[in-house]
C-alpha cells in the first residue's frame, strides 16, 4: 500500500470490508481467469494477491484459468497456424496435445509457483484429473473441441476441504482415452454451478456489459436473466459477448448465486467487487422470485 496512507487509514480500510469478509467466509467463489489480464506480469501479481487475501481471510477460492494466446503463440513456435470457426479453435490431434501442454504444464504451474511464492497454498489440476471434466466432440470440423457432459466435483471439494486454492485448466477427457480443449468461460460455469458457488467471477478485457458496444459509459451494472434473454433477441448483445452471457445464464441455471463480467485490466478489481460496495463490472443476477 502506498506510504501516503496513514496507519488509521489503513485500520478503516479494513474495518469497512469487514462486513463483506463476514459475508464471504466460508463460501465458494470461483474465478474464471484469462485475457490481458494473465499476459500482463504486473497485473497478474495483483490477481494472484487478490486471490491469496480471499483465501486468507477465508473465503474458499477456486480458479479456473484459459490460455488461449499462448496455445497461439506455441502453435507459430511448432510451425502450425491458429484457425478459428465461430471463434472455436480448430483442434487436430497435434493441437490438443500442443494446448494440454500449455495449458495444463506450463500456464496451470506457473500460476500455482504465483500463488505459493505470496503464502497461498493452491494445488493445480487439469479437467482429466480425478475424471472432473467429462466431455464429448462439439464439432468434426472443430475436431478436439469438446462438450461438457458431465462435471464431477469430488476432487475439487477434496482440495478446497483440504484448505487449497484449486487452479484448474479446462482441458477435459472421455471413455475412449481421448483429450479435449473446453472453453473456458463453459468450464467456468458448469463448475461453479456444480459447487454451489456464492459467485463466479469472470475476468475479461472489458469494462463489463454495455448498452451501446463503442461507449463505456453505457455499463450495465446489474442484469436478470430475462433482461439479459431480451438484450440477446434485441442484438444489443452481440459479438463475443453472445457466449460469456450465455455462460452467465449457464452458470445461474445451474446453482450459482450470481455472476460477475468484469475488467480484468483493473488493477484489484475481485477485491473492489467483493470487498466494497463499489463493485466492478456487470452483475448478472436471477429473476426476483
Amino acid at each position: 500500500m502506498d506510504n501516503h496512507f496513514s496507519n488509521a487509514q489503513r485500520a478503516e480500510v479494513l474495518t469497512q470490508a469487514l462486513p463483506y469478509i463476514q459475508r464471504y467466509n466460508g463460501k465458494i467463489v470461483v474465478v474464471k481467469y484469462g485475457g490481458n489480464a494473465m499476459i500482463n506480469e504486473n497485473l497478474k501479481e495483483q490477481v494472484m494477491e487478490d486471490m491469496v487475501l480471499l483465501w486468507l481471510v477465508g473465503v474458499k477460492v477456486v480458479m479456473v484459468h484459459g490460455g488461449g494466446p499462448e496455445i497461439s503463440q506455441m502453435m507459430e513456435k511448432l510451425g502450425k497456424k491458429a484457425q478459428f470457426v465461430d471463434g472455436l479453435r480448430v483442434t487436430d490431434k497435434e493441437t490438443v496435445d500442443i494446448a494440454q501442454m500449455v495449458l495444463s504444464g506450463k500456464i496451470n504451474k506457473s500460476l500455482v509457483n504465483y500463488l505459493g511464492k505470496i503464502g497461498g497454498k493452491a494445488m493445480g489440476i487439469s479437467g482429466v484429473d480425478g475424471k472432473l471434466i467429462q466431455a464429448s466432440q462439439k464439432d468434426e470440423k472443430l475436431g478436439f473441441v469438446g462438450n461438457i457432459d458431465n462435471v464431477n466435483i469430488a476432487p475439487v471439494l477434496d482440495l478446497l476441504e483440504k484448505g487449497y486454492i484449486p487452479v484448474i485448466s479446462t482441458i477435459g477427457w472421455d471413455d475412449n482415452g481421448n483429450v479435449y480443449n473446453i472453453n473456458g468461460d463453459t468450464a467456468a460455469a458448469r463448475i461453479a454451478g456444480a459447487l454451489g458457488a456464492e459467485r463466479l467471477i469472470m475476468m475479461t478485457d472489458i469494462v463489463g456489459l454495455l448498452k451501446d458496444k463503442d461507449d463505456p459509459t453505457t455499463l450495465i451494472p446489474t442484469i436478470t436473466l430475462s433482461e439479459a434473454d431480451n438484450l440477446l433477441k434485441d442484438g444489443t448483445i452481440s459479438g463475443g459477448m453472445i457466449p460469456k452471457i450465455n455462460c452467465c445464464i449457464d452458470a445461474i441455471s445451474h446453482g450459482v448465486k450470481n455472476v460477475t463480467i468484469m475488467d480484468g485490466r483493473v488493477p484489484h478489481s475481485i477485491l473492489m467487487e467483493l470487498l466494497t460496495n463499489e463493485g466492478a463490472g456487470t452483475e448478472v443476477i436471477n429473476d426476483p422470485e
